[in-house]
């Protein structure tokens, strides 16, 4: 009796590893995700012999989009959101490459709204030390280390990552970008003439641009700050700030799923004049985004 709840005990507790038996589709796709329903809205209306599924009341739409085979998701708002999404996309799909289309803040001046960024990399800058203050003076314990200066009591840090084939679990602040992914992004860039209106007297004075390379950074935050903005430029030499990339891309550098994600810009993160400008370009920004990712699907091998 023992041994059979040993044994019992010992079954329940090994991970749980997909099967052909746990795909919803066996087809190879591409996963085609965005964060918000307008982002996916753009793309949807353009997919090809639709076919709905749900998982644990999410919807995943298969068809093909460009003439190739995707299926269609959306995150949800936010770090863990992503990732949850992500990984089940992964377990219930045969996903080939993870292809992320949303909005983003811009943090690099050099910027602007309307502008699409696929960076090079990803971080999470929310992944952090929150430091004791002594005397006006932040310090974080003599056990703990980081590589980036600190945002008052925040000192970002790195994260600790296990995937197969590791012996023990490394440190790492960057998740890369597939290089076969990004060179496909150049090819399309100049190929696609972006919007510039979102709308009769929304229009922008400057003509969007496609800009590929760089980095990209990720937190549960909605930034609208000018001073953080300036911080994120300076300590991470970041492009865009959003709310779930760099989560996505843990986990497809965790499973060894190729990944990219294009980000077109709503807002300054703080750094325009006056109001938070995403309520007026929210759609032109989503809908940019979606044109590059339709061109570059259509140009995948």
């Amino acid at each position: 009796m023992k041994l059979s709840f040993a044994l019992a005990l010992g079954a329940a507790t090994l991970p749980m590893v997909a099967s052909a038996a746990d795909l919803i589709d066996a087809t190879p796709r591409i996963a085609v995700m965005s964060a918000f329903e307008p982002e996916w809205q753009v793309l949807l209306k353009d997919l090809e012999g639709a076919q709905e599924h749900k998982l644990m009341g999410r919807r995943f739409v298969t068809g093909k989009l460009g003439g190739k085979d995707v299926v269609l998701f959306l995150s949800g708002v936010s770090m863990v959101n992503a990732a949850m999404t992500t990984q089940q996309a992964i377990d219930h799909f045969s996903i080939k490459a993870i292809v992320f289309s949303g909005i983003a803040g811009g943090v690099d001046p050099s910027l602007s709204i309307g502008d699409v960024v696929v960076s090079d990399q990803w971080g999470q800058y929310l992944e952090a030390i929150f430091a004791r203050e002594t005397d006006g003076k932040f310090a974080i314990p003599p056990f703990l280390d980081t590589q980036f200066p600190n945002y008052g009591m925040i000192y970002p840090n790195e994260t600790e990552v296990l995937r197969e084939g590791m012996d023990k679990p490394e440190d790492r602040f960057w998740f890369p970008v597939d290089g076969k992914l990004l060179e496909t992004a150049k090819a399309v860039a100049s190929s696609v003439t972006l919007e510039k209106c979102a709308g009769e007297g929304k229009c922008l004075a400057h003509e969007p641009k496609i800009v590929v390379g760089g980095n990209g950074v990720s937190g549960q935050a909605f930034v609208d700050n000018k001073a953080f903005r300036e911080f994120t430029y300076a300590t991470f030499k970041a492009r865009v700030l959003d709310m779930e990339s760099a989560a996505t891309a843990h986990v497809a550098y965790v499973n060894k799923v190729p990944f990219i994600a294009f980000r077109s810009l709503s807002d300054l993160a703080g750094g325009g004049e006056g109001a938070n400008e995403m309520g007026v370009f929210f759609a032109l920004a989503s809908a940019n985004s979606a044109k590059v990712v339709e061109a570059f699907v259509a140009k995948l091998p």
